[in-house]
């Protein structure tokens, strides 16, 4: 089986893959738009990337490619916990308190922002594609005095030191990702409980109008479906115009998600059911 996911080597999605497709084939991809169109045409059986941090938020880029422009199913969610350090070159470590410049993904630098407005309050923070890259920046300029924050995963790939770890503000950091095929895919994997234990659907509105959010919600509530989270994003077709995605605590079964879909439908709103799913949390 081919899994592809957001590269390169050594990010946490590599760490998520790495952790449920152990004897599997890895891919890695630039970016997110470039993972699900490439599950879409078939180069991977999977695709593995990032829709939520519990410290930054939703992964916009995710939620809107699936909506707008690539409409895949989720077929699994990987939860892990984020830890993050401060590496650098090995031998530069006597320079710890004199590093010119940190390199990594902007999230990571955001989550990381007690320690280093404590310890590195003048340094130069410079954001990067993931901190995959910048563990390997650093690597290939042993001889500066700069470093990056990422994972112990990268540190062993790229031969570099933990010089501070858990660096991060938050203790309970941690990261949602999805798993993605395709919508006509009968591919089936023996890595997550056949017990579906979530679902996630994408309602748009036939128009905004007022108690329309309340429509939406009631549908669930009286059936007493809960709600692990819900959000709004734009549809891109006006100022204004916005459709839910709704993550909902249960799989899609025959009766209750069912007559939720029915309701709102008759109600002019339009339900997509984008995937029904269970969780492996590491």
């Amino acid at each position: 089986m081919k899994v592809g996911y957001l590269g390169p080597e050594a990010t946490f999605t590599h760490v998520a893959v790495r952790s449920v497709f152990k004897n599997d084939e890895h891919i890695a991809y630039s970016s997110i738009p470039v993972c699900m169109d490439n599950v879409a045409e078939g180069e991977v059986d999977l695709v593995v990337v990032p829709i939520e941090n519990s410290v930054e938020g939703s992964v916009t880029t995710t939620i809107d490619y699936l909506v707008h422009e690539q409409p895949l199913k989720m077929v699994g969610e990987i939860i892990i916990p984020i830890r993050q350090h401060l590496l650098m070159a090995k031998g530069q470590a006597h320079r710890v308190k004199d590093i010119e410049v940190i390199y990594s993904h902007s999230h990571a630098l955001a989550q990381c922002h007690t320690f280093l407005h404590n310890q590195y309050k003048y340094t130069k923070l410079e954001p990067v594609t993931s901190t995959s890259a910048a563990a390997k920046m650093v690597s290939e300029q042993s001889n500066e005095c700069i470093a990056a924050i990422a994972n112990e995963f990268a540190a062993k790939k790229y031969g570099l030191e933990i010089v501070a770890s858990d660096i991060h503000s938050n203790s309970y950091n941690h990261t949602r990702f999805v798993v993605l095929q395709r919508q006509d895919a009968n591919f089936e994997t023996s890595y997550f409980q056949p017990k579906h234990t979530k679902a996630t659907l994408v309602i748009n509105m036939p128009e905004n109008h007022a108690g329309a959010l309340h429509q939406v919600l009631s549908a669930f509530a009286w059936r007493k479906i809960d709600l692990s989270k819900i959000e709004s994003r734009p549809t891109k077709t006006g100022l204004g115009n916005y459709f839910f995605i709704i993550d909902v605590e249960m799989g899609y079964d025959e009766v209750l998600l069912p007559g939720v879909k029915q309701e709102l439908e008759a109600l002019g709103f339009s339900v997509d059911v984008v995937g029904s799913y269970s969780t492996i949390s590491l």
